[in-house]
C-alpha cells in the first residue's frame, strides 16, 4: 500500500524532468550486462554481447534501456491519477495506477520471456546508481528515499504476474 506525498510525487517528476533518456538509458543497461553478466541470456537476440566493450557499443543494448526508461516514465505519469481519493482508498488506487500500467509487461517477462523476478531488482539498482553518478550532490537521502519507494512499487508491478 502506498501513499505520496506532495514532495514524493514532486521528487521523482523532477528526477524524471532532469533525465535524459537518450544518455541513461544505454548507460543503465550496460551497467545490467556488465555487472551482472548472466542477464546478458535473456539478450541473445542482441549480437555480441561478449565483453564490455561490446555491450556499450551495442545499438541494440542502447535502445533497449530507452525504452526502459520511457516505461518507467509512463508509471511517474500514472502515480496519482486519482487526486481526490483520501487514505487507503487513494493508496490503493496509487498502487494499481502503476501496477495497471504494467500488467502487459509483466505479463510478457514472466510467461513470454521468462526473466526470473530477481532481475528488475537489480535492473532498479543500476538505475539508482546511474542516477547518483549523474546527480552527485543534489541526490540527496529524501530524494533517494522516494525513488525507492518508486522503484519498489514499479518492482511490485513488474512481478506481480510471478506469483
Amino acid at each position: 500500500m502506498v501513499v505520496w506525498t506532495d514532495q514524493e510525487r514532486a521528487f521523482i517528476q523532477d528526477i524524471f524532468s532532469k533525465l535524459n533518456y537518450e544518455d541513461a538509458g544505454p548507460e543503465l543497461y550496460c551497467r545490467v550486462l556488465i555487472v551482472y553478466p548472466w542477464t546478458q541470456r535473456y539478450f541473445g537476440g542482441f549480437g555480441n554481447l561478449y565483453s564490455a566493450e561490446a555491450i556499450k557499443s551495442n545499438p541494440m543494448v542502447a535502445a533497449h534501456g530507452i525504452v526502459v526508461l520511457h516505461g518507467l516514465d509512463k508509471a511517474m505519469k500514472n502515480m496519482d491519477d486519482i487526486t481526490v481519493l483520501k487514505g487507503l482508498e487513494k493508496a490503493l488506487k496509487n498502487m494499481d495506477n502503476i501496477k495497471n500500467t504494467f500488467t502487459a509487461l509483466s505479463e510478457l517477462h514472466s510467461e513470454k520471456l521468462q526473466v526470473d523476478p530477481g532481475n528488475f531488482q537489480l535492473l532498479g539498482d543500476c538505475l539508482t546508481v546511474v542516477l547518483a553518478r549523474r546527480m552527485t550532490t543534489d541526490f540527496t537521502p529524501d530524494i533517494q528515499a522516494a525513488w525507492q519507494k518508486f522503484l519498489s512499487v514499479v518492482i511490485s508491478a513488474l512481478t506481480r504476474q510471478y506469483y
